[in-house]
């Protein structure tokens, strides 16, 4: 974790504190905000690599923050909230959290979750490490994932386009649809992409999956109508490539 900063966002000063020791002891540079307004203008001034975020914040909620905080950047954010309704979660996930930690935390859990996320590369992607079935669908030579009507795959840029056109995916949303992509025609299970994609058994709940998969459609769908993700009920997603 060395040369990477982390943003502390959290206004019960003991809470933080045990944050900033937590991320200090795993080598990240810290810094920390108290209220959602200073978050905002801290990320903005010193881009973070990572940022936990509680949701009951003085001037803006944690809601808001995600939001802004996600339009100038992708670095993973962690929201860490004693709300424990699965609205908020599902929320918070929506507008662009990675993990969602509830409290009281474990540091030992917290610092596990972090690293499971910074295993994923900043560059490149799940589409290059993992096993993949070209069945139906094509890898080119130049590397690029090809999915029919369209959808192209780029690992090495990670990037996304639909007929051209680049589609504006967050990590989690890439490393979901990569997952799919490189196991054309095959169902992945909820659990197989939690492990894969969080590589943790700790981010053991399967709505991060569910709301990650909802979110890459409609971001999808924003570019063409065309259906490739598949839900299998009750086991988890098949992406199948479509004809041109």
């Amino acid at each position: 974790m060395q040369d990477l900063h982390a943003l502390v966002v959290e206004d019960d000063a003991d809470i933080s504190a045990v944050l900033v020791e937590t991320l200090a002891g795993a080598g990240f540079r810290v810094s920390s905000a108290a209220d959602g307004r200073a978050a905002v203008e801290v990320a903005a001034s010193d881009p973070p690599d990572l940022v936990t975020l509680d949701l009951t914040l003085p001037h803006m909620d944690g809601i808001e923050v995600c939001r802004r905080i996600r339009e100038i950047s992708d670095c993973y954010i962690v929201i860490v909230s004693a709300r424990a309704d699965e609205i908020d979660r599902l929320i918070g996930l929506e507008v662009g959290a990675d993990d969602y930690v509830l409290k009281p935390f474990s540091p030992r859990e917290l610092r596990a979750r972090v690293a499971a996320l910074f295993r994923r590369p900043r560059t490149g992607g799940a589409a290059e490490a993992a096993p993949h079935n070209n069945a139906g669908g094509a890898r080119a030579e130049d590397n690029t994932i090809h999915c029919g009507a369209g959808l192209v795959i780029d690992p090495d840029r990670r990037e996304v386009t639909i007929h051209g056109e680049v589609v504006d995916l967050t990590r989690i949303e890439y490393d979901v649809l990569a997952h799919l992509a490189t196991r054309l025609s095959r169902v992945c299970t909820r659990e197989e992409m939690v492990l894969d994609i969080w590589s943790s058994a700790l981010s053991h709940d399967n709505h991060l999956v569910d709301v990650h998969v909802a979110n890459l459609r409609g971001k999808l769908r924003r570019h063409s109508e065309t259906t490739w993700i598949h839900t299998i009920r009750g086991i988890g997603y098949r992406l199948d490539p479509v004809e041109d």
